[in-house]
This record gives C-alpha cells, structure tokens and sequence, in this order.
C-alpha cells in the first residue's frame, strides 16, 4: 500500500482508526515527540538529626539540691537563661544552671528536691537547621555527589523542602557497607523533628535525550513497552526501546522518529 515508507508496518495489525473530532472529544492528547533533559535521580531514605554542636547536655557545676526548675520540655531558651537553681552541697549558698546554648528543652531530668550531681539535667538543642542523614547503598554510593541538589518530603504530612548535600560520610556499617550522605535543612515552622524518617529524591545528573515522551505515553502491550504514534486518523502501537527516566520523562531510544505525533493522554 501507501503506507510503506512510514517505518510502522509491524504495529498495522495494532492500528486504531479514531476519527479527529471523536479523539478530541473522548481527551486524546497527541504531541510531537522531541528533545529535551532528563533529570535523573536516586530514591534514599533518611532520618533527621540534630546537628553535632548544636546540643548541649547541662549539669551541676557543684553538686546540691534542687531548689527550683524554671523551664519544661519543648520550652525556648535562649543562652544563658536560667534553668534551675541548685543549693550547693559545700557553700550552702545557691546558684543558677543556665542554658549554653539559645534552642528548645528536648529533655529535662531535674525535679524540685531532687539531687543534683554528675548526670545531666537538660538537654537543649538548637533546631533551627537540622541534618538530613541519607543512607546510601552499594552502586548509588559512587554516584551521590556533595553538592547534588535533594528534594526531601516529610512521610507524616507530605511537605516537602529542597537542600544540598554538604558531605558524604564513609562508613560506619562495614557489614552494609553503606555511606551516609548529609545535607543541612532549614527548619523555621520547627516541623523537622530529630528521629522523625524522611523520603529523599537525589539528583545524580541529567540527560539530554533526543526523543523523551512523557511518562503518560507509556502503555504496556503483550509484556511489552509501546507508544501510539498517530498518522492522520490512524493510531498505532509502536514499539520502543527506552532509556533513562525522571519523574515525569522517560528517554525513548528507539521505535519512534523525532516529530512523530504520540498520544501523550487518553
């Protein structure tokens, strides 16, 4: 037939005649395939800690009772507040236990009339910036980057807040053998709570593909990938060959011919 120099004679038995007016109206989408980057990335999970530094576990300078506790857990201190006041052992006289650092009271071991002496009383960290701990595996390991952009979601509620990653960490597993990748968050709505298990999108670099369709394009036919290409009134199955993908891409690298019009929806 006429059809011979289109290259799609493998998927005439797959063909669908559909005409326009119907495909418009029943929300077929056709768009012409092209190029265009690729942004790939790599799916890691974390927890949220808090930055090393930025905690400060407070004792007695002197050993004594305590006499009064000025702050409770969750309470923002700034440095040099006052926490409690302890009566000294050895002088009878009393004194103040301040905050070294400005951050929120993450725990608080001091009662009224209780002893105080070695253990910690307070712990207060300053969460404004938190650490992002990403744990890497196996092949990803050489392909987390320090300064690859991530895209970190909160699991509890679904927000979501970009950083860089600052440093990659050797090992501290042998047996897994995995790396920790760290990237500093900001932390304003104080949200990000240390422990709590984040989802993270690494991007591991781009590519720039001749023919990308989106990932809508894709159906599945027989076990195997395909696209419709549309020829006038006339839909085909076409086979194809793919390569990398994004969230929203996917890089075809064969069975379909730049500017050929794919069903992008349907």
């Amino acid at each position: 037939g006429d059809d011979e120099g289109h290259g799609h004679d493998e998927g005439e038995a797959d063909a669908t005649t559909i005409p326009t007016e119907t495909a418009e109206r029943s929300g077929i989408m056709v768009a012409p395939a092209g190029p265009g980057v690729i942004h790939q990335t790599v799916r890691l999970s974390g927890v949220i800690e808090a930055r090393q530094g930025a905690m400060a576990r407070v004792s007695a300078r002197f050993p004594g009772a305590i006499r009064e506790v000025a702050v409770l857990v969750g309470d923002r201190v700034r440095t040099g507040q006052r926490l409690a006041t302890v009566e000294s052992n050895a002088s009878l006289s009393t004194y103040a236990i301040t905050s070294p650092i400005a951050g929120i009271v993450m725990r608080r071991d001091a009662e009224v009339g209780s002893l105080a002496g070695d253990a910690p009383l307070f712990e207060v960290a300053d969460l404004s910036k938190v650490w992002v701990d990403m744990h890497v595996f196996g092949r990803e390991a050489q392909r987390v980057r320090v300064g690859a952009e991530v895209r970190v979601e909160r699991l509890a509620d679904g927000v979501v807040a970009t950083a860089t990653i600052g440093q990659v960490l050797p090992a501290t597993d042998v047996d897994s053998q995995s790396l920790t990748a760290r990237a500093v968050l900001d932390n304003a709505d104080g949200l990000w709570r240390p422990g709590m298990v984040v989802q993270a999108d690494v991007s591991i670099g781009t590519t720039e593909a001749k023919i990308r369709v989106p990932l809508g394009a894709l159906q599945r036919m027989e076990g195997r990938d395909v696209v419709f290409v549309r020829e006038v009134d006339t839909y085909a199955a076409a086979p194809v060959t793919l390569g990398v993908r994004d969230g929203a891409f996917v890089e075809i690298r064969d069975g379909v011919e730049l500017g050929d019009e794919v069903v992008v929806e349907q």
